[in-house]
This record gives structure tokens, C-alpha cells and sequence, in this order.
């Protein structure tokens, strides 16, 4: 589960209450692991234009991981800037968390998360400072695929049901 927020902003204007982070988290625990769960990087290139790519994306130990091909073009601006942001629709709210993605060799976390995606259906496994798999994304290009570690700063959850409600969180 990722880390508690430090500090939550309402952001509804129709006078429902702070969106509960437990709710969210519950979302995101239930939604991140199905294949049919919308999850969208977005990066800036060096020219300021924004880029959004799907990815498939895991949850382990309070941080959330993907992958990505060394030459693609999300990879590219990862590298020059990693500031980025992580969009899903999860079950009955939308969340887009904002932060920092740096790809990781370290071999029992790629290890670690490589085997939480076989468990999602997704036969990956660990191959030294990287992943690989019979298949990916046609986008993702061949394989072996970089992981990238993405560290949450800041989240907006608007509910798409009861409780309803719009919030900003802060993370340390």
C-alpha cells in the first residue's frame, strides 16, 4: 500500500466532505492488479510538449513500479527529467498521482516485482538489471524492458461515487 498522505486539500465545490485516503488506497489495491485497470504515464519533453503512454503498473512495498523499453520515448524523458505522473479510473474514483520515476537494477527488487506481475498474468521475470517476458505491449518494443521505481510527492482523487468528493493529497 503507498505511504499515508501528509496532508489533504478538499478541492469539491459542491460541499462534500475531504475524499478519505483509506478510500482510495482501497481503490487502488482492487483496480491496480486487473489487466482491464487504465493506467497512463505522463512526461514532458526537453521542448515542454507532454506525452502520455499506457502502462501496466504494480504496487509493492509502499511504491509503484512499470516498465518500459530503453528506447522508447517515455525511457528517453525519464532519463533527461523524471518528473512524471501515474493516471488510472479505478473502481468509483479517478487518481492521478504525481512524482518521480528513476529506473532500478537492483536485482531482488526487479526480482520482487517481476514476480508480482507473472502472479497478475503477465509472465515476466527478472533477467540481471532488467525484465523479460515472452510478450508486452506492442508499444513497449522488444524486451528485455527497464523498471522504473515511481516515488508518489502528490495525489488528486475525484470520486465517481458515493461519498463523492475531490481531494488533494501531499506525501512526505
Amino acid at each position: 500500500m503507498l505511504a499515508e498522505p501528509v496532508e489533504a486539500t478538499d478541492l469539491n465545490i459542491y460541499g462534500d466532505g475531504k475524499l478519505s485516503w483509506s478510500l482510495v488506497a482501497e481503490a487502488l489495491a482492487a483496480g491496480l492488479p486487473l489487466s482491464e485497470t487504465p493506467v497512463f504515464l505522463g512526461t514532458v519533453g526537453p521542448d515542454g510538449r507532454p506525452h502520455s503512454a499506457g502502462i501496466g503498473a504494480v504496487e509493492s512495498e509502499g511504491r509503484m513500479y512499470f516498465t518500459s523499453g530503453p528506447g522508447t520515448r517515455k525511457s528517453q524523458r525519464l532519463e533527461a527529467n523524471p518528473a512524471c505522473t501515474l493516471s488510472a479510473r479505478l473502481p468509483g474514483v479517478d487518481l492521478v498521482l504525481e512524482g518521480d520515476a528513476a529506473r532500478t537494477t537492483d536485482h531482488a527488487e526487479i526480482a520482487r516485482v517481476a514476480a508480482l506481475y507473472a502472479a497478475g498474468g503477465w509472465p515476466a521475470e527478472a533477467d540481471g538489471d532488467a525484465i523479460t517476458a515472452p510478450y508486452s505491449a506492442q508499444s513497449a518494443g522488444p524486451g528485455p524492458w527497464h523498471l522504473y521505481r515511481f516515488t508518489v510527492r502528490a495525489a488528486v482523487g475525484v470520486a465517481l461515487a458515493e461519498p463523492f468528493g475531490a481531494t488533494r493529497w501531499r506525501f512526505a
